[in-house]
């Protein structure tokens, strides 16, 4: 057992996290020698956290949550280009005591929405913290021509609007209900309908029939949001579809085997989930 290999989440806190279940589902599918464990870390316990990591190469890596995406950066030898743009890491891979820090945050939104988004150019932003910064990369990358951004502080939307590439524009909150005619894609990455937060108050009946709804939350898996939409006949994509996704590259790295996001690894981080 000496030779298993290791993986975690850091985070403070981090008992919430799906991470686990999901990683460890794969580490028993591909009967791979390793584990995945979540990791209490305080922000200021990380630099300790990594120093011991880089020395143990067993160690392959860890993926990082609140507080750390963006903390950590300055821990490491190397931040992918991808990272740097959205401006925080989520996975490390640690490659001979030399670790390097990604983003699979972007890479896990596109490939949620990836099914239903072949015609769609036109998105509007709901929040403009860290996960928007992720979703925005994310959009620019899949062709998007035209994002809107609407936050609840303009500053942080007009902030987020200046580092992306695309064409984007910035309009206020309280007018993000009279911005979806003609969109194609809306996205939440607010906390706004998560469980035990204040709802999202938006009114969709601007929003075209054929736009797509997503929201990054996934607890509640079905959110107000999703709800109302799929009321009026939206097509709509959980939150949990990301977290899934997001995973993908980071087990590579780790474990050397591609996994699959399918039904069964679904059902499985779904049972785990406290509605």
């Amino acid at each position: 057992m000496s030779n298993i290999i290791k993986a975690g989440v850091v985070g403070w806190p981090v008992s919430h996290s799906l991470s686990p279940r999901l990683h460890n589902f794969w580490l028993k599918k591909y009967n791979i020698n390793g584990e995945y464990k979540a990791y209490p870390v305080e922000p200021g316990g990380l630099p300790e956290f990594i120093k011991n990591m880089r020395a143990d190469e067993n160690f392959r890596g860890v993926n990082l949550t609140i507080p750390h995406k963006e903390i950590v950066m300055d821990l490491l030898d190397i931040v992918a280009d991808a990272a740097r743009k959205i401006g925080a890491v989520n996975t490390i891979i640690n490659e001979n005591g030399k670790l390097c820090g990604i983003n699979t945050d972007a890479y896990g939104f596109a490939e949620n929405i990836k099914p239903f988004i072949a015609d769609k150019k036109k998105a509007v932003v709901l929040g403009a913290g860290g996960a928007a910064k992720a979703v925005c990369f994310a959009l620019n990358e899949a062709g998007f021509k035209d994002v809107i951004i609407t936050n609840r502080t303009i500053s942080r939307a007009e902030s987020l609007s200046s580092v992306i590439r695309h064409p984007s524009s910035v309009v206020d909150w309280e007018k993000r209900s009279e911005i979806l005619h003609g969109v194609d894609l809306l996205v939440n990455t607010t906390s706004l309908g998560m469980t035990g937060k204040e709802k999202l108050e938006i009114d969709l009946s601007l929003l075209p029939k054929a736009a797509l709804v997503t929201d990054i939350v996934y607890s509640p898996l079905i959110t107000p949001l999703l709800e109302k939409a799929q009321a009026q006949g939206n097509p709509t994509v959980d939150g949990l579809g990301m977290l899934l996704h997001q995973a993908v590259p980071a087990f590579e790295a780790w474990f050397g085997i591609r996994p699959e996001v399918d039904v069964e690894l679904r059902n499985h981080v779904l049972s785990g989930m406290v509605q």
